[in-house]
């Protein structure tokens, strides 16, 4: 006598699939919030970082402030959509942690640890957003076969 389980194989995936896009929308609204808040810091207050002479690239920092705030307002945006699991904010998400990368290693001099921490994160975003390979969660037809299924290699 045989008994027939069920796998929950695509619950399983599921679940992960979820569980990385919500810490990617998370993560992406902390990043954002925290750009939005060092944005309006170098607005402010040109005095609070450090400045190093002779770097390649130099900028002023109300400026970068701008920047940073700018891509901070468009993150936690993007962040709301991802936590509706909409694929354009997938993409947004992916390109927008993508400019952060770009936008605190221009301004490495300036806030060196936090802008190395910043780009660890926006790394991790990325990671988050691409390892689901399909248009949703919900949406994960590449599934391995069930036990069940599985061709059997007996002679």
């Amino acid at each position: 006598m045989t008994a027939t389980h069920t796998s929950p194989a695509g619950t399983a995936k599921q679940e992960w699939a979820s569980g990385l896009t919500a810490f990617a929308a998370v993560m992406l609204f902390l990043v954002g919030l925290l750009d939005i808040f060092r944005g309006i810091m170098a607005i402010a207050e040109d005095d609070i970082f450090l400045t190093t002479r002779n770097y390649v690239f130099e900028f002023d920092l109300t400026g970068w402030g701008w920047v940073h705030l700018a891509l901070g307002v468009v993150a936690v945006i993007v962040s709301f959509g991802l936590l509706r699991t909409a694929t354009w904010a997938r993409v947004a998400g992916v390109a927008i942690a993508g400019l952060v990368i770009i936008a605190n290693f221009l301004s490495l001099p300036y806030y060196p640890v936090w802008s190395v921490v910043m780009i660890t994160i926006s790394g991790f975003i990325i990671w988050a957003l691409c390892v689901v390979r399909r248009g949703s969660p919900n949406d994960l037809s590449e599934q391995r076969p069930t036990y069940e299924e599985r061709p059997s290699h007996r002679v």
